[in-house]
């Protein structure tokens, strides 16, 4: 299986390639380095991208990037990083690579536990969160060819200490969980699900 992980060369996106390419083709895509590079905010960038890699079975996205901070200083303009990187980004991703995706194929998105339990300095992530199990709801009932769309939503992650002191109530997700939230998206049968790694 031809795996194109978006995201790859951070925490989650590295720890997932290392664990899925024992057994299938990873595609490696970062910002600045891996086996391509991508702007998910930029529509022409994500063409090209699919260009490049060719037809493939599945899209992890682990990447969106949001804004974080306090609600006092959020203006517009950092509001829209979150819409326009966590959000359109990953919508853009399915939007554009369904015409590249071999049938049958499936896209796994990222979102989070912030969606339904915010706190402080992530209410950014929060509504990009939100609206993309929306958007993954939706796309499951109109994608053609069989093609398959999950979100994983983790809470914070064990391999990322720095925001545990924001999130003091939560038991971190470990990084086999993760894998195995993963696995179920992209080697199962479900589709339209948010997938809960804990």
């Amino acid at each position: 299986m031809k795996i194109v992980i978006i995201g790859a060369t951070g925490t989650m996106g590295k720890y997932l390639a290392n664990a899925f390419e024992q057994e299938n083709e990873v595609v490696r895509v970062g910002t600045k380095e891996g086996d391509l590079q991508v702007d998910i905010t930029s529509t022409e960038s994500i063409t090209n991208l699919f260009k490049a890699v060719g037809p493939f079975d599945a899209l992890i996205c682990t990447a969106g990037p949001t804004y974080v901070g306090p609600w006092k200083n959020m203006t517009d303009k950092e509001f829209r990083k979150g819409i326009e990187g966590k959000l359109m980004g990953q919508i853009n991703l399915v939007l554009i690579g369904q015409h590249f995706i071999n049938p049958k194929g499936s896209f796994t998105l990222i979102t989070g536990a912030l969606t339904q339990e915010p706190v402080s300095n992530f209410a950014n992530a929060s509504v990009a969160n939100g609206a993309i199990e929306a958007f993954v709801r939706a796309a499951a009932i109109e994608l053609e060819n069989e093609i398959r769309i999950n979100a994983v939503s983790p809470t914070v992650i064990e391999a990322s200490p720095q925001y545990f002191p924001f999130f003091p109530n939560d038991i971190p997700v470990t990084m086999q969980q993760l894998e195995f939230g993963f696995s179920a998206s992209v080697f199962g049968a479900n589709t339209g699900q948010v997938i809960k790694p804990y």
